[in-house]
């Protein structure tokens, strides 16, 4: 008893205290990096629009990250897209097609990408293969109406970040968001800043140019 008297009553006290702030200081900052990491990560799925094939930008890319080869500046070389198909099936990369559905399907990509502008609805009485998936983009709520009856699994809502005539930023973004069961990538002006506030979107990924270079 004398011997536990002394105990508490020499600096022993202060040395266990200090001791066992600094416990709690760790598993503090290891749950708040555990947070982070679990926020940074729910985006996993990113997809890379390009409008050329070029190896040196895609080569470091991983399954994780799908291309959409979308230009609308020229008329898709067949030959161009049989390398890009060919690469990023050695690569395990999902390849979309930008509004040429017909094409993907001949060519053996993975999918195709309705962009806004297009609100045909010819491609229902298409024989699609099991796994070809449909890809769209809306900016407001009537264009995702309409990529509802598209048939489209994803479902690209611009600009969230990006200031241009499109731009809707965080709060509007979130609004559409709801106002759908499908899922919804995030695109316009994402980089690795405000890639933290649209890990709290629970948004199912996000899209870009720039990010990837």
């Amino acid at each position: 008893m004398a011997y536990f008297k002394c105990f508490w009553n020499s600096n022993n006290f202060d040395i266990i205290f200090i001791v066992c702030f600094l416990l709690i200081f760790f598993y503090w900052i290891l749950y708040v990096c555990k947070i982070y990491y679990w926020l940074m990560h729910r985006l996993k799925k990113k997809y890379y629009f390009i409008k050329n094939f070029n190896t040196t930008e895609l080569k470091n890319l991983n399954s994780n990250t799908d291309v959409i080869y979308r230009n609308y500046e020229k008329m898709p070389v067949i030959t161009e897209l049989l390398k890009m198909r060919t690469f990023c099936k050695r690569k395990g990369i999902k390849l979309y097609l930008s509004n040429n559905i017909k094409l993907a399907i001949k060519l053996g990509f993975d999918g195709a990408y309705i962009p806004a502008f297009n609100k045909s609805l010819r491609h229902l009485n298409y024989k699609l293969k099991k796994n070809f998936k449909i890809l769209g983009s809306a900016h407001n709520i009537k264009e995702i109406r309409l990529k509802e009856r598209q048939k489209a699994s994803l479902i690209f809502i611009s600009s969230i970040f990006k200031k241009n005539k499109n731009y809707l930023g965080l709060y509007k973004f979130i609004n559409l968001k709801k106002l759908t069961d499908i899922d919804i990538i995030a695109l316009g002006g994402i980089n690795r800043s405000n890639l933290r506030i649209l890990s709290l979107t629970s948004c199912a990924g996000f899209a870009g140019i720039s990010y990837f270079r």
